[in-house]
């Protein structure tokens, strides 16, 4: 069954060589993850590789790092449908930290620049602490993974969505792609990662074992294949 499931993992994936989009027939509903006691400020913070968004408490024991490209439609179903929602319990818990790297390889496959938009515009949102909540609005509104639909206009009527994010600065840092250089590196960091796709998952450092990787789009399965992962 587990091969069965990463078997369709494997052929949906977003990646330099891979077919777009696929069949998501059997992958199952995904169960709600568990609510944190208590009020957690979720830290945000860049790394000093300058490539890494760092979401989730510093003293986390538990790092794990999301590939994605934002124009993926297996990272809108990962993010929105799959085990992401799990994912986002588990650091407002404190058990674990996400850090991201941004790939934008889609506009080099597809035409446009779609990709690199949505990246200098979550960077933006970094300056103002808000990616984290950016980044959940931009996959809940993805365009179609064709259609290079992540247009300055369009990312700025997602931000107002997220209170507090709009402003001058962020405006000008969307529409004149101020982090033009950090999407470029972004997308170094994920060619030289390991990483063969998007989404792909590493905890600890270590890419998601095949056997596990189904359970990235299972919100209950997601967390047990986290702290397997962490215990090896």
């Amino acid at each position: 069954m587990a091969a069965a499931v990463l078997a369709g993992v494997l052929a949906t994936g977003c990646g330099p060589s891979a077919t777009p989009g696929g069949d998501d027939a059997g992958r199952g509903t995904p169960t709600a993850p568990p609510t944190p006691k208590g009020p957690v400020r979720i830290v945000e913070s860049l790394a000093p590789d300058g490539t890494t968004v760092r979401v989730g408490s510093p003293a986390a024991k538990t790092v794990v790092t999301v590939y994605e490209d934002l124009r993926c439609p297996v990272c809108e179903e990962f993010e929105t449908q799959g085990g992401a929602g799990a994912l986002r319990g588990m650091v407002r818990s404190g058990e674990v930290r996400v850090e991201y790297t941004l790939a934008s390889f889609l506009d080099a496959r597809l035409g446009g620049h779609g990709s690199e938009r949505a990246a200098n515009a979550l960077r933006a949102a970094l300056d103002a602490g808000r990616f984290a909540e950016y980044h959940d609005v931009l996959y809940a509104h993805q365009p179609e993974e064709s259609v290079d639909g992540y247009t300055d206009a369009y990312l700025l009527k997602l931000a107002g969505q997220v209170k507090g994010l709009r402003g001058k600065e962020f405006d000008a840092a969307v529409k004149g792609m101020k982090y033009r250089g950090f999407v470029t590196a972004s997308e170094r960091a994920f060619d030289t990662s390991g990483a063969t796709g998007t989404p792909t998952m590493k905890v600890n450092g270590r890419i998601v074992d095949d056997w596990l990787a189904g359970g990235l789009f299972d919100a209950g399965m997601l967390p047990t294949v986290i702290r397997t992962m962490a215990e090896d």
